[in-house]
This record gives structure tokens, sequence and C-alpha cells, in this order.
């Protein structure tokens, strides 16, 4: 079936949660599998009862689920991390360093393994305030637009996607101010066609998948696709 247009510049936020569950975890196994296990990405190793292990998220929430093992928190997750980038995000005007996958990875964990995270309510809300500092940061970044390229590091995959649509606009824009020698399509393509970019997109217009932070609590459950 076919992605209506403003779509068609990237993915939809549930996709990029699904990319987001192959990021590796440590838990802590309350199962002995006795052998390793084979999965279509590789092999790990067996999983062993008051041992650490790393799997992938998908595989450590469905293990959760069952009540076979307990997740550790990734440590930028604990309230003094994410204390420490809020401010560095309030203080410089670089992006602070968080991982690339660090919203999906938030809300998968909030959602389905809030009992393994110390404060999940002050995490919830430092989240939600990082988010929309680093939001207001992006804002800014548009004054510093040029016709060919923005420098933003450090930013992730959920908030790139998020500011596609409108980047893709202005510089389509800013192509159609040059002399008419110099337009050339920054995309590689014609200047008429920019991605399939609709009028109708915006900053926004993935905002309502994306705004679980904004929650006190949150009783989500997810299928196992794996």
């Amino acid at each position: 079936m076919a992605l209506p247009r403003h779509l068609k510049n990237g993915l939809t936020p549930l996709e990029i949660e699904f990319l987001a569950e192959n990021e590796p975890i440590e838990i802590a196994a309350a199962i002995d599998t006795r052998q390793d296990l084979e999965l279509i990405a590789g092999t790990l190793p067996p999983l062993r009862p008051l041992q650490l292990s790393q799997v992938p998220l998908w595989l450590a929430i469905s293990l959760k689920k069952k009540h076979k093992c307990s997740i550790v928190p990734p440590q930028w997750m604990s309230v003094e991390s994410l204390q420490k980038s809020l401010s560095d995000e309030q203080e410089h005007l670089q992006f602070s360093t968080l991982p690339y996958h660090y919203m999906e990875t938030a809300q998968i964990l909030l959602e389905n393994a809030c009992d393994d995270i110390p404060s999940p309510d002050s995490v919830r809300k430092l989240l939600k305030d990082l988010r929309e500092t680093r939001q207001a940061k992006a804002r800014m970044g548009v004054a510093e637009l040029d016709a060919s390229n923005v420098q933003m590091d450090n930013i992730g995959l959920m908030e790139i996607n998020e500011i596609r649509p409108f980047f893709t606009k202005a510089f389509y824009e800013l192509q159609k101010l040059k002399p008419a020698g110099q337009a050339l399509d920054t995309f590689g393509g014609s200047t008429q066609d920019y991605g399939g970019f609709d009028g109708t997109a915006s900053l926004g217009s993935t905002l309502p998948e994306t705004s679980r932070f904004n929650r006190s609590t949150t009783h989500g459950s997810r299928g196992d696709a794996r």
C-alpha cells in the first residue's frame, strides 16, 4: 500500500522504534538456557541465572513480559545522568551526547520495564524536559540554514525524522531564491520534486506518536514481532 506523501520523506515513529529494538541492553536472566541462542542477527551466549547478559532490546522485553529476567537500565537513563545532560543542553549551543536511539529506548523501557528503573517518574519528567530543550535548539538551527547544508551533531534518529520535512521544505525554498543559473537541486533531482514533501507536513507531524513522555504513568504493551 502506498504511503501518504508526507511520510515518504522518512520512517514512521513505529518503524524507528522497531529499529531501536535491536539495540543491545543488559539483563539479569532468571532462567538457564544451557545452550547458545541462535538468532537471525547472530548467536548469543547461554543465559544463566544471576549473571548479566547483553541481548537485543526486543529479546529483553520479551523475556521481561514472561517474568524471565530483569532489565538493567543503561547508565544514561539514571536521574543523575539525565540531569547532567539537561544542564549541558541548557548551557551549551551544541547538542549533548546521547545514544542515537535514546528516545525510542527510553519509551520502550518505561512502558515495559518501569519497575526496573529507579525513580521512573523523575526519569520520565527529565526526558520530557530534555526532549523539549533539544526541540527548541533544533528550531534555533533554522537561523543557520544555507542552501547546501545544516550542521547538527549528536541528534537522534527520531529527532532527525521529526525535523526532516521542515528542513526539506526550507532547503527547497532556499534553492528557489538562487539565481536561475545556480538553482541546482541540492538533493540531486529536479527542483520541482523535493522528496515527496507535502505542504501539510510540519515539524510536529510525528509528535502524537512520540509524546508518551508527557504521561505520568503508562501501561502499554508490545507484541513480540521477532
